[in-house]
């Protein structure tokens, strides 16, 4: 494609917009629809694990490969869904990943069994795995590089919002209704994306011809690396997820999934390097911005997934919160976000990137290191003042980096860095989760072991301690031997709270180093030309009108 500009490197073309003569901003607005449906379904799906386990009669340990199912189909489609948006075009392919999600969601409301459940939630990660990465690959063509950000906050409304209001809706799904609507409520929602995406979304002119190009001399279909995709990224899943439940490396099937995903992600680096048309764009990550970019994303996925499961299951197991309460105390967050999103937007296409990317790393930093000061005694207030905290950093972490990630790539790459930006957040949240989990489980046996240490029959304190509750339980009518065991008992109990609290504060002090780690991550981001898109448009509307162009290429 022949760019009319005034010489400044700008991926952004008329012709690839799918506004068509709508507005953007409604068009950013209607592809976030089925986005926040998806993410939304996710978290649900996390809170009714035990309502599903007991109507399915299985057990928990058993009902979690509802979400193992969907994680895996979801990231195999997700790595090629650039390809398959190019190929199939980008408005067909979203409408049928739309419409596979819908209607595998009002299966997965009518499952009688595990096995069917597993099947349908399969068939629903796949249409899922495809809506994200169309979806901002229409946001970074419809807008100029100047107006990205804006796009793209009310996009992240859907990514950072829906993760935060998903456990109190699931929790109050659950517990007024049954699991079975956790899936059923997706069908309207989707019905509606169809309806205005059909009406309101068109297919732009220059990835038609795009797609045309690339079917002229007949498809190409990278086999080999397709499989290498599927199977290396469906068992990374599998090992993050089902690891701490199965003692990592202790287990033979972990020990031999990890090493076919490593030789398979390892040997798809040389075999699409060798390819004139990969199904995954391995140069992308070879760039100096967008590979920068990729691995903020990375941990950006790993601090909101992993605090948005850690925090609820901490006010739940600690303090007795409710599944509904615990959820409410991450609401605040999502409030805060709401307001920031379109400020940080606004900031994005004044400021550099690599600086909001700076400030939200500390921010994230600072939140994590708040909650290493938690104890039994903190109130409400303290855990969603937690959540706000993070919130006010995460959009100056999401929008700078899917803003930033598209500069300076052709436009016929869009799709493919969309893909692996999503798999970026997708993999790190469960990179994020399983750290989490790990280092949580961990720590409680380090301290366990240590405060046992002290609580040990030669240990002067420990046996004032338990003298002095033997008594107590001897006042309420036990006898010296039932009292004795039962002081020994409390003491344990009295201990175990400890011990968690101080695993649970590693676990922050973990999180609170990947949030330092994207400082200098953010170093490496190469300066943008702000001014330079706008003035490029300018000069292509002053110089040849939209239609002109179109009869040009033509």
């Amino acid at each position: 494609m022949t760019d009319v500009s005034d010489g400044t490197n700008s991926s952004w073309s008329p012709e690839r917009s799918a506004a068509g003569g709508h507005n953007p901003y409604l068009i950013a607005f209607v592809v976030s629809i089925a986005t926040f449906m998806e993410v939304l379904d996710t978290t649900i799906a996390n809170v009714a694990l035990r309502h599903i386990a007991g109507g399915l009669a299985v057990g928990i340990d058993e009902s979690t490969y509802v979400i193992t199912s969907y994680l895996v189909a979801n990231a195999i489609v997700l790595s090629i869904s650039g390809w398959l948006s190019t190929v199939i075009g980008r408005k067909r392919f979203y409408m049928i990943c739309v419409a596979t999600f819908a209607f595998a969601s009002l299966l997965c409301g009518f499952a009688r069994s595990l096995e069917s459940l597993v099947l349908f939630r399969i068939l629903q990660g796949l249409g899922g795995g495809g809506m994200a990465t169309s979806e901002q690959a229409i946001l970074a063509d419809s807008f100029p590089p100047a107006k990205r950000g804006q796009a793209f906050a009310i996009y992240g409304v859907a990514v950072v919002v829906a993760p935060v209001i998903g456990p109190t809706l699931g929790g109050w799904i659950t517990d007024t209704y049954s699991w079975h609507w956790v899936f059923l409520i997706n069908v309207p929602m989707g019905m509606l994306s169809l309806f205005l995406v059909g009406t309101l979304v068109r297919e732009p002119s220059g990835a038609e011809e795009e797609r045309h190009e690339l079917l002229k001399n007949g498809l190409r279909v990278d086999y080999i690396g397709f499989v290498l995709v599927a199977i290396g990224l469906g068992s990374l899943e599998f090992v993050l997820d089902q690891g701490q439940r199965k003692d990592w490396f202790g287990s033979n099937m972990i020990l031999g999934f990890a090493l076919v995903s490593a030789f398979c992600l390892l040997a798809l680096i040389p075999w699409e390097l060798t390819r004139k048309d990969p199904i995954v764009d391995i140069r992308l990550l070879g760039r100096r911005h967008f590979g920068a970019c990729f691995l903020v994303m990375l941990g950006t996925g790993a601090v909101l997934i992993s605090t948005t499961q850690l925090l609820p299951q901490l006010l739940q197991t600690e303090l007795g919160y409710t599944a509904m309460l615990a959820g409410l105390a991450l609401s605040p967050g999502g409030i805060f976000t709401l307001m920031m999103m379109p400020i940080v937007g606004k900031l994005v296409g004044v400021v550099q990137p690599k600086y909001l990317i700076m400030i939200g790393a500390c921010i994230v930093a600072l939140a994590m290191w708040h909650l290493t000061g938690l104890n039994s005694d903190i109130t409400y207030s303290y855990a969603a003042w937690s959540r706000i905290f993070l919130a006010l950093g995460l959009p100056f972490l999401f929008l700078p980096v899917t803003t930033a990630s598209y500069d300076g790539l052709p436009p016929d790459k869009t799709n493919q860095a969309s893909a692996l930006i999503n798999v970026a957040r997708n993999i790190g949240g469960s990179m994020g989760v399983a750290l989490a989990q790990s280092v949580l489980a961990q720590r409680q046996q380090f301290h366990q072991s240590r405060l046992i240490e002290h609580a040990g029959p030669s240990d002067i304190g420990y046996q004032q301690t338990v003298d002095a509750v033997t008594r107590y339980f001897q006042s309420q009518g036990s006898n010296a031997t039932e009292a004795t065991s039962q002081a020994v008992a409390w003491v344990g109990q009295t201990l175990q709270p400890q011990v968690d609290f101080l695993a649970y504060i590693d676990v922050f002090w973990t999180l609170a180093i990947i949030g330092g780690l994207m400082i200098p991550l953010a170093l490496i981001l190469k300066p943008i030309d702000l001014s330079a898109s706008e003035r490029a448009l300018e000069v292509r509307l002053q110089i040849a009108p939209l239609p002109t162009l179109r009869a040009k290429r033509g």
